[in-house]
């Protein structure tokens, strides 16, 4: 499916700004998630921070539609979305909540009871929360129903991000700056067993990774990974073996620091995000 040479041409970029929290697709659309530029203090004096996600037509060359904003949050992770239930779901580390906006920008939350990090959503059309301190994954209905939490293998340190396949094992990365050992494994359904990993020591080999920081996976479970300090998109078979390189530090200005995979149009949107955090875009590469 996916040739083990050539360039992955970059198709579009969105507006710059703020840094990029978050991005994820729905329908027609792109969801852009961003901090505002202030901070303000609650009446019980509680620093909370204004949020926007920009929402562009991918139909219309990616312009420009409307923004939802995200009132009185303490922080964000990761930003993903559900094609079910039309929404998006915000991960806030402070508050240890799932924020959940509806296209329309009405929102709910619900809580987690860890820090939530890395989010995706599984076949079912439920969430899954990697908790990545305490090495879990937390799967929550739309509505914030906890189904089950899983504990995963004590080598699994400093969990980024998982994404559940269609047979119910995990793809995961993790390691974190300083960790001893950076990789991309398949564990098993129920969480106990690494089946397969790649990656190891950290380093900018072609069998490493300098902190893995967010996946993609296609529907017939090809691995994109975001890996972070070597500034590249890395192509992984369904077996975890390294096909290619598919984003290259000059393809970006800086850091890829989230992915999502338009499966339909075969769009993979990349948040490049400047090293001290204060500007990001996003790039669309065609795969």
């Amino acid at each position: 499916m996916y040739n083990a040479v050539g360039h992955v041409p970059a198709v579009h970029t969105l507006p710059g700004g703020e840094e990029v929290l978050g991005v994820t697709s729905l329908g027609d659309e792109v969801y852009v998630l961003r901090r505002e530029e202030y901070m303000h203090l609650t009446s019980e004096m509680v620093e909370v921070q204004d949020y926007t996600v920009e929402v562009f037509d991918v139909i219309n060359y990616y312009r420009y539609q409307r923004s939802l904003s995200v009132k009185n949050i303490r922080g964000l992770t990761d930003m993903t979305s559900c094609e079910h239930y039309r929404c998006v779901y915000i991960g806030d580390p402070i508050v240890e909540c799932i924020h959940r906006l509806d296209v329309q920008g009405a929102s709910t939350r619900w809580a987690v009871n860890d820090i939530p990090w890395g989010l995706s959503v599984n076949a079912a059309h439920n969430v899954l929360v990697t908790c990545r301190h305490v090495r879990k994954i937390k799967e929550f209905s739309s509505h914030g129903d906890l189904l089950r939490e899983l504990t995963l293998p004590d080598d699994v340190i400093h969990l980024q991000h998982a994404i559940q396949t269609r047979n119910g094992e995990f793809i995961v990365c993790h390691g974190d700056s300083g960790d001893q050992v950076h990789r991309v494994c398949k564990i098993s359904a129920d969480g106990r067993d690494v089946i397969k990993s790649h990656g190891g020591r950290p380093g900018s080999d072609i069998g490493q990774y300098n902190w893995p920081r967010h996946l993609a996976v296609d529907n017939n479970e090809f691995v994109f990974v975001a890996d972070l300090n070597n500034r590249r998109v890395t192509l992984l078979s369904p077996t975890l073996d390294y096909i290619r390189q598919v984003v290259s530090p000059d393809d970006l200005q800086s850091d890829p620091d989230r992915l999502c995979l338009d499966i339909h149009r075969r769009h993979l949107y990349v948040a490049d995000n400047d090293q001290v955090y204060t500007a990001g875009r996003v790039v669309v590469f065609s795969v």
